[in-house]
């Protein structure tokens, strides 16, 4: 996937400019898509860097997504019925481009439009949506292709769908128990960002002026308030600078990603978080692509695409490899580890009995079950800390300030009157 900046002349005389990314090798064949879709004659065109190009996607799909997972699911749900029921692809995808929320076109009305184009330039359903990989997820990517191969695209769709929604639940119970504790957060840190630029350095005067004896913990805070203030724009500047270099560091070193992922895999509470959930995901899509009818073998493969877990994507990758040497997946799982054993031997029974599809689809709504209730066990234990910790940052500021304020007026009370 390329991303070009182009100048049009367009048949009404006019210029037109803009951005955009294209699933072609060669710079004439994304010239020739822009004079056939936008019948112009081509001015400029520049391929971008791949960083700056990859930039520039992951910042317009964080600052305004194309759809949203909710609006997807419906999406490929729409077309699966349609489809379902006889209806060509391409007739189904008028349809939801046809579709108006609050009076303008809706965002699947938008992808579907962009599919249009390319179908009509002559691209297969799963051609178009690999060159949408910020709207459409690799697993769905994989299931239309599997769809178009195997002629069972209304099937594909749905199962599409149903795996959309099963992950944006998920993804929506996550949010949901991090929102009481993001709120706390949010609330402590402005309080303790009003007490740094208000109120210390007033308290900080009034000690002055009245030469307070004042404890070693208060005269920190005080100096620890003056140098956040002198220093906050540099501070500022260096977390930015930190969080661009990890973002960076994230996306294009894999790596540095194993390294994260396995060091989660060893500390307790995040182990347990990236086992439920690395483990639901590769069972539920490994029922998905079994029942679509592809082999182990290639299973796997399009499995290593979709893990985002480094963890389990090396085992997945050591799975294959025992397997092209002719052994099961029961056995292989055996050998490379990593799984547990409950799913090793019901595997190994779906083997014998012809009901691997059944036995990982059993094991991924054990394990959503799993997650989905670890989630919601966990926000009901960081309830009660985080009330500690907020009760702990205003026991301190009592102790380094209020209290030294309380004795100044002890002080006032008691000196004599002339």
């Amino acid at each position: 996937m390329n991303v070009y900046y182009y100048r049009l002349l367009l048949s009404s005389g006019r210029v037109r400019a803009g951005i955009t990314q294209l699933s072609v090798e060669r710079d004439s064949s994304a010239r020739m898509w822009l004079e056939k879709n936008f019948d112009a004659v081509v001015l400029s065109l520049v391929r971008l860097p791949g960083w700056l190009a990859e930039s520039q996607r992951s910042i317009s799909q964080l600052v305004k997504p194309s759809i949203r997972p909710a609006e997807l699911a419906g999406m490929l749900r729409d077309l699966g019925v349609m489809t379902s029921s006889g209806i060509p692809i391409m007739e189904a995808l008028r349809a939801v481009a046809n579709e108006v929320g609050q009076g303008s076109a809706t965002n699947a009305a938008k992808l579907a439009r962009r599919l249009l184009e390319e179908l009509d330039a002559g691209a297969s359903l799963s051609d178009g949506v690999a060159r949408y990989p910020d709207a459409f997820p690799e697993t769905v990517r994989n299931l239309v292709m599997i769809g178009d191969e195997t002629g069972t695209m209304d099937k594909m769709l749905m199962e599409a769908a149903d795996h959309v929604e099963r992950i944006s639940k998920m993804t929506a119970d996550t949010r949901q128990a991090l929102i009481y504790p993001g709120f706390v957060f949010s609330a402590i840190f402005a309080a303790g960002g009003f007490w740094i630029y208000y109120v210390i350095p007033n308290l900080s005067d009034l000690f002055k002026q009245m030469n307070a004896d004042l404890p070693p913990l208060t005269i920190a805070v005080m100096a620890g308030s003056e140098w956040l203030i002198a220093h906050m724009g540099l501070m500022l500047g260096l977390m930015a600078v930190a969080a661009f270099v990890l973002w960076v560091t994230w996306r294009y070193s894999r790596p540095f990603r194993r390294m994260i992922h396995y060091g989660l895999h060893r500390v307790p509470i995040a182990r347990t978080i990236m086992n439920s959930s690395g483990l639901a995901f590769f069972t539920e899509y490994m029922a998905l692509l079994i029942r679509a009818g592809v082999d182990m073998v290639s299973s796997l493969q399009v499995m290593e695409r979709a893990m985002r877990d480094e963890y389990y994507r090396d085992r997945i990758i050591a799975i294959r490899q025992v397997l092209e040497r002719g052994d099961r997946i029961s056995s292989a799982m055996r050998q490379v580890g990593g799984f547990p054993s409950m799913m090793v031997r019901m595997i190994a029974v779906g083997e014998e009995t012809g009901t691997l599809d059944s036995q990982f689809g059993r094991l991924s709504s054990e394990y959503s079950t799993r997650l989905q209730r670890l989630i919601t066990n966990l926000s009901e234990v960081i309830k009660p800390v985080v009330v500690l910790l907020a009760g702990g940052m205003f026991v301190f500021l009592i102790v380094a300030l209020l209290l030294p304020v309380y004795d100044l007026v002890k002080q006032a009370i008691a000196s004599p009157q002339f």
